[in-house]
C-alpha cells in the first residue's frame, strides 16, 4: 500500500487541476474495471458491473484535488501574492516549498505583520527567484496555483507523512478496493472526485449522473492523539473511522451500523467518528436528487492541510478489509 500511496501522493493536482492524478488513476485500473470516463468536471467514473439484476449501485468517492495557493498578483520585486484555494491555513503555509503545475519551484513566506494585526492570506508571499515582475511573469501566470511540494518519507514501521495525503490516500484507497473486488453482487462505482476542497462541486455531479442507491465518502478525518488535543476522539492506528456526522452530513444510522458491522465481520479495528468541523463528499452525495443514504469511511489523519499530512498504514488496511467485506456481504 505505501508504494501505491507515494506514488499518488507525489502527482501535482491542486482543486480544479486534476487531470495528471486522472492520468494516473486511469493507468492503475486500465482492464481492471468494466468501464472507465471522465466527465465535465474531470471526475474519474470507473464502474463494476454487479452480477443481480436486481442489486443496488454503490457509490465511492474519493477526492482526487489538494489545496493550494493562486497566484492572484505580482510586485515590482517579483514576489507573487497569493490567495487560497481550499482550506490553507496561514501557519502552517510559512515559509514552506512550494510548485507549480509547470514545474516552477518557490518558497512561501509570511511577511513581518505589523504589531496588532493578525496574520493573514495578505501577508504571505511566494519566491520563486525573481528580481523583478518581468521575470516573474515570464515563469508564472496570474491564476496558476502552487501546492505544498512532494515530500513523501516514512515514520517508524507504520505511518507515513506526505503532502496531499488528503485526500490521496483515500485514492490509493478506493484503488486498491477495486482492484480486489471479484464479480461483486452489486453494481460498485468508484468516483475520484475534482474540486472536492472547494465544496465538493465533482462528487454533486457525479452523483447527479450515476445515481446511487448507496454513496460512501472515503477521505481522511482529524486526530484526537496528540498534546492538547483530544477531539475528535479517533486515534492513528486505532483502525479505520466510521463518521456518524461532520459539520457537512449526518450519516444514515443504517448504514453507519452496517459498515461497523462489515469491520467486525473483517476482524479489524474500528473507530466512530464524529466530527465538530469540515465534510466530504457524502454531504454532497446526500442531497442529490431526491437524496441518498450516504455515509463516509475515514483514515485517521494528523496535521490535515498541511505539508506533512501523516497516517497509519493499518489503519487503511482495516478501511480495505472493511470496505471489500461491506461490498461483498449485503
Amino acid at each position: 500500500m505505501y508504494e501505491l500511496i507515494e506514488k499518488l501522493v507525489n502527482v501535482y493536482g491542486a482543486a480544479g487541476r486534476e487531470s495528471a492524478v486522472a492520468d494516473t488513476l486511469e493507468t492503475l485500473l486500465k482492464g481492471h474495471v468494466d468501464d472507465m470516463r471522465r466527465d465535465a468536471m474531470g471526475n474519474l467514473i470507473v464502474q463494476k458491473r454487479g452480477s443481480d439484476p436486481q442489486g443496488k449501485r454503490v457509490m465511492l468517492s474519493a477526492h482526487m484535488d489538494h489545496i493550494g495557493f493562486v497566484v492572484v498578483a505580482v510586485e515590482k520585486e517579483g514576489f507573487l501574492r497569493v490567495m487560497p484555494v481550499g482550506g490553507v491555513g496561514v501557519e502552517s503555509g510559512r515559509t514552506r516549498h512550494v510548485y507549480f503545475q509547470h514545474g516552477v519551484h518557490g518558497v512561501i513566506v509570511q511577511q513581518p505583520v505589523p504589531q496588532g494585526e493578525t496574520p493573514a492570506m495578505r501577508h504571505l508571499f511566494i519566491d520563486i527567484g525573481a528580481a523583478s515582475d518581468e521575470e516573474a511573469l515570464a515563469r508564472v501566470s496570474l491564476g496558476d496555483v502552487a501546492v505544498y511540494a512532494n515530500d513523501c518519507f516514512r515514520l517508524g514501521e507504520h505511518r507515513v507523512a506526505a503532502p496531499a495525503m488528503d485526500d490521496r490516500v483515500a485514492c490509493a484507497l478506493l484503488v486498491s478496493v477495486l482492484l480486489a473486488l471479484d464479480q461483486p453482487r452489486h453494481t460498485v462505482i468508484g468516483v475520484f472526485s475534482t474540486q472536492e476542497e472547494v465544496g465538493c462541486r465533482g462528487a454533486k455531479t457525479a452523483a447527479y449522473a450515476v445515481e446511487p442507491d448507496v454513496g460512501i465518502a472515503l477521505d481522511v478525518t482529524a486526530h484526537g492523539d496528540t498534546p492538547e488535543t483530544k477531539l475528535p476522539a479517533v486515534k492513528l492506528g486505532q483502525g479505520a473511522a466510521v463518521k456518524i456526522m461532520d459539520r457537512g452530513s449526518i450519516s444514515n444510522p443504517e448504514v453507519v451500523q452496517e459498515l461497523l458491522a462489515a469491520g467486525e465481520r473483517a476482524g479489524v479495528k474500528t473507530q466512530r467518528e464524529v466530527l465538530p468541523f469540515g465534510g466530504t463528499d457524502a454531504g454532497a452525495m446526500q442531497l442529490t436528487r431526491s437524496g441518498v443514504r450516504v455515509g463516509t469511511v475515514s483514515i485517521p489523519c494528523r496535521y490535515v492541510h498541511s505539508a506533512c499530512e501523516v497516517i497509519d498504514l493499518r489503519d487503511v488496511e482495516a478501511a480495505r478489509a472493511l470496505l471489500l467485506e461491506y461490498l461483498t456481504s449485503f
